[in-house]
């Protein structure tokens, strides 16, 4: 059994891992990620929003619903890479910007408070100070999970999000049936998403305790399959040692 600490950082393999940053030939790779993530989503989006769900056959609207999903679960991924600098190294402000914008789009969450949290995360994880992490006995899936969101979400973001709903029904005279089953249901599949594949599987404890001092463990699925499901976060442990790296780079560095 290993106690929890601080995220430490292995200067060789620092070395190494940081040497695949600086070699990608597209210095700016980073903002195209998040601009074509913002972009793709808000695209989808639209179009989603304005089609006739009335002509389209259920299983087709399930798949749109599950894109769309995909999709939230991007922009919460990419204001996770701000809020580690690696979305734009070389400008905080534009770096912090994309992080706020992603985060007010996924659901009107403030980027500043979660950017505490998460360093707090990782900071102290596995321990009483972090807010990611549920204590209890069993470590049941849906406890945790309202615990988690209980850290996150105020009443203040519920009630803007409610009007925000009603405006784009009511004003924008967006249908309904479009608002719930695009924007409403996709927001709350990817909390889900993010939440399961991203702090339950790598954090739940193990029988015996932990075995490294992030409190973390990694999902080595296949690629595209860890593409598919959380953007490569099932690299978690990976993530934990080094925190510079952007989400992409994940692979590589389970790799090495």
């Amino acid at each position: 059994m290993v106690q929890c600490q601080p995220s430490s950082l292995h200067s060789e393999k620092l070395v190494l891992l940081s040497s695949t940053i600086r070699d990608d030939k597209n210095i700016n790779k980073g903002i195209f990620i998040a601009c074509f993530i913002l972009i793709l989503w808000a695209i989808s989006l639209i179009l989603l929003l304005s089609i006739d769900t009335s002509i389209i056959h259920e299983s087709l609207l399930g798949i749109a619903m599950l894109w769309q999903t995909f999709l939230y679960t991007g922009l919460f991924i990419t204001a996770h890479d701000a809020m580690h600098g690696v979305v734009y190294p070389k400008n905080p402000k534009i770096n912090n910007f994309i992080g706020k914008l992603t985060l007010i789009l996924y659901g009107l969450l403030p980027y500043r408070d979660l950017l505490k949290k998460h360093w707090l995360h990782h900071g102290h994880p596995g321990t009483d100070l972090d807010p990611d992490y549920y204590n209890g006995h069993p470590q049941n899936f849906f406890l945790w999970y309202l615990h988690f969101m209980k850290s996150y979400w105020r009443w203040t973001q519920i009630f803007g999000l409610v009007m925000v709903f009603h405006g784009l029904k009511n004003l924008v005279h967006i249908p309904e049936n479009n608002l719930i089953i695009f924007w409403m249901i996709p927001s709350i599949l990817s909390s889900v998403q993010l939440f399961y594949f991203g702090t339950f599987l790598p954090h739940k404890k193990l029988e015996g305790g932990y075995t490294n001092p992030h409190c973390a463990r990694s999902i080595p699925l296949p690629l595209f399959w860890s593409f598919v499901t959380c953007y490569h976060f099932g690299y978690h442990k990976e993530h934990h040692e080094y925190p510079q790296l952007p989400w992409w780079k994940l692979p590589e560095a389970h790799k090495i």
